[in-house]
């Protein structure tokens, strides 16, 4: 080995000292230590001061190091990992799954979808096991460098959520969950149920026409010439004496899961679950000279989500498996809309499917012993190839509420919709239950003006409406060439917690999706819409306009996720959220987020957060218009952007109270600002 002078130097001038040989401990045949269970071995060695400088080791110490690399390894402590299982649960988590399991029930009590609530079930009860990822060599084609392993003496821990179900329930500290209301939901009991659920409703003469009426006066009724078919439930249950069925368009009853008569492709599209739980695709996905199939496996191995119970995938998850899983045990029947292939084909504005979900104001559960019921609305669509159709999904109170007998609700509503090659469908979804929230809650102490004694705030707490909870999944695939999904979502209800998740995966060349969202929130209410596009396949486009307006203490949020995977080039997305914050008491979260694995896409997203424009106000008013009815011009304005995209027979006559712009307008007026903002200049968020 050769020295040079700058080295030589170097050496001369350490101290003496520093040539004393450091002791290291290294495990091997030598002294034992007895701490613990496990007898650990030791060893002293030298280690030299040509070795400290980056010289090397000797020749005594290379034959050490040969000496211990001869020794036997010490065995692997074997851990139990499932006496660990529950070992991080709060006093919140385990409320939350005892929530949850109160709304499960037991495996001995009835339910209608006969095999689907079985695998339903089933997926709830089996726990994911707790086991190391393999350790992966470079030379394996499933190695990443991203690798996320547990250290071997540590235990195997399950994700947040799957500690006692096998898909992960509601927590209130989880990324998904963590802008909602959970431990308020968490602490209503709604584990009862309605009177007579799996069984078909038969009305009096007087109590149909009285429905029918209320339909009517809220806009969501539509006469059988002007619809082509209609569904009507009342508490989760069939109403026949209101409904209009077809051949493809009916509803499903526990007689049809037990004798056989649904096709392979209708069972199998019920048993999907969300969030990647069901890791077949809906359809297989071109790539090269391939087809993709696996949803856990795109992008891989470096970018692909993994596992759906890994906390990685979780933490992108929308948290509506375990609520999908809940509905196929606990719904009592399915709508159906299975249109044919070629039906209304070309046609801009066929006739709407119309299903109507109704909610009385104990829910038709007469147990007095249950503060709260659950309903659980289902809806499976499916578009035939070259098709055009469209459906309508409305909630509607059909009873005033009345204090006495009213019970808290929840309302867990899975709908499913698969698009076929070259069809259209178009989706209004809108939902008004709970009544309406109380103005002027955002005002503080002594700034009414005496016009009321009430104190706005003491009367919105104590509105029943505040203790429900509407919980909306919405799962699309469009599973063909060139299939469309144009979606106009709107939220109008005054439920004190309302959510809505939907999911549009775009699985086939062509395929495109587009969604129009308009969320209202006032009062004391707690909103959330969560939405994720899923890019697959090549020459996938979308579009997404999300509208919000805050008013009164409410909060709501909005969190939309565009994936594009690595198989998914020449993609177009565009993502926009536009917030209105009427109050300074109200606040909002808007979370628009793109990943993109592909290099040829071209996608924007983009949000924003405002109050209504000083310069439109001062335009409107400079022309004689009032300062409220300027904002009330304006408030209706950023919502009629929305409207429009809504079928012109949901829109109904607008000049009538029952027309959707009427309805839009009496809700708005309950967010108006008041007191000083209700002047106020322009207001940006904090």
């Amino acid at each position: 080995m050769r020295i040079t002078p700058l080295v030589l130097s170097a050496l001369l001038a350490l101290p003496a000292l520093s040539f004393s040989p450091p002791r290291s401990i290294r495990p091997c045949g030598g002294a034992t230590s007895t701490k613990g269970d496990s007898p650990t071995t030791y060893c002293a060695t030298s280690t030299s001061a040509l070795n400290a400088i980056g010289l090397g080791p000797g020749e005594d110490e290379e034959a050490s190091a040969v000496a211990i690399a001869d020794q036997p390894a010490a065995p692997e402590v074997e851990i139990d990992n499932e006496q660990y299982r529950t070992s991080r649960l709060t006093k919140i988590d385990e409320q939350c799954d005892e929530w949850y399991g109160a709304l499960l029930g037991t495996s001995d009590e009835t339910t209608y979808l006969g095999d689907v609530s079985a695998e339903a079930r089933k997926r709830i009860l089996t726990l994911p096991e707790l086991k190391r990822a393999p350790v992966l060599l470079q030379e394996d084609e499933n190695w990443t460098p991203y690798q996320n392993n547990v250290l071997p003496t540590s235990a195997v821990l399950p994700a947040y959520g799957l500690e006692q179900y096998g898909l992960p329930t509601p927590r209130k500290n989880a990324e998904t969950w963590r802008h909602f209301d959970v431990v308020g939901m968490v602490n209503v009991d709604y584990s009862g149920q309605p009177d007579g659920i799996g069984s078909e409703l038969v009305l009096e003469d007087d109590i149909a026409k009285r429905y029918k009426s209320t339909m009517k006066e809220g806009g969501v009724w539509m006469d059988d010439e002007d619809c082509a078919a209609r569904l009507v439930y009342v508490d989760g249950k069939y109403c026949p004496t209101l409904s209009k069925s077809t051949n493809s368009v009916r509803n499903l009853s526990h007689k049809d899961f037990t004798d056989g008569s649904l096709s392979d492709e209708i069972l199998k599209n019920l048993n999907r679950l969300p969030d990647g739980f069901t890791d077949e695709l809906a359809a297989e996905v071109p790539s090269g000279d391939s087809f993709l199939t696996s949803l856990k496996s795109l992008s891989g191995p470096d970018h692909n989500v993994g596992d759906p119970t890994s906390q990685f995938a979780m933490n992108n998850q929308q948290g509506t498996a375990c609520f999908a899983a809940l509905n196929s045990i606990r719904t009592g029947a399915v709508a159906l809309m299975d249109v044919p292939a070629g039906l209304n084909e070309g046609a801009d504005d066929p006739k709407s499917v119309v299903i109507i979900n109704g909610q009385t104001a104990n829910m038709g559960c007469s147990d007095d012993e249950k503060d709260g019921a659950s309903c659980h609305p289902r809806i499976l669509a499916i578009a035939g190839e070259g098709s055009s159709s469209a459906l309508v999904q409305t909630y509607i109170d059909l009873s005033e509420t009345d204090e006495a007998v009213n019970k808290a609700k929840l309302t867990n509503g899975f709908t499913q919709i698969y698009i076929k090659k070259g069809a259209n469908l178009t989706h209004a979804y809108v939902e008004e239950t709970g009544g309406i929230v109380t103005p002027g809650v955002e005002l503080s102490s002594g700034d009414e003006d005496g016009s009321s004694t009430v104190d706005p705030r003491e009367m919105e707490s104590k509105r029943s409406a505040l203790q429900n909870t509407h919980l909306e999944s919405i799962d699309v695939h469009v599973a063909g060439d060139d299939g469309r999904y144009t979606a106009a979502i709107m939220g109008l209800g005054g439920n004190g917690r309302s959510r809505i998740s939907l999911s549009a995966s775009l699985l086939r060349p062509g395929a495109h999706a587009s969604l129009n969202g308009f969320v209202l929130a006032g009062g004391a209410q707690r909103t959330e819409t969560k939405t994720n596009i899923h890019h697959v396949a090549q020459g996938t486009t979308s579009q997404q306009t999300q509208r919000n307006m805050v008013g009164g203490r409410a909060t709501s949020s909005f969190r939309g996720r565009i994936r594009v995977e690595q198989s998914a080039q020449q993609t177009d997305s565009d993502q926009l959220s536009r917030t209105v914050l009427l109050s300074e008491k109200a606040r909002v979260w808007a979370v628009p987020s793109l990943e993109i694995i592909a290099d040829d896409v071209k996608c924007t997203h983009g949000a924003t957060v405002s109050d209504l424009s000083e310069e439109e106000l001062f335009y409107l008013r400079s022309r004689g218009v009032d300062i409220e009815t300027a904002r009330n011009m304006l408030m209706y304005a950023f919502v009629d952007e929305v409207g429009q995209a809504v079928p012109a027979a949901v829109r109904g006559n607008d000049n009538l109270d029952s027309g959707l712009k009427r309805r839009c307008i009496k809700r708005l007026q309950n967010v108006v600002p008041q007191g000083e903002r209700a002047v106020k200049g322009e207001f940006q968020s904090s």
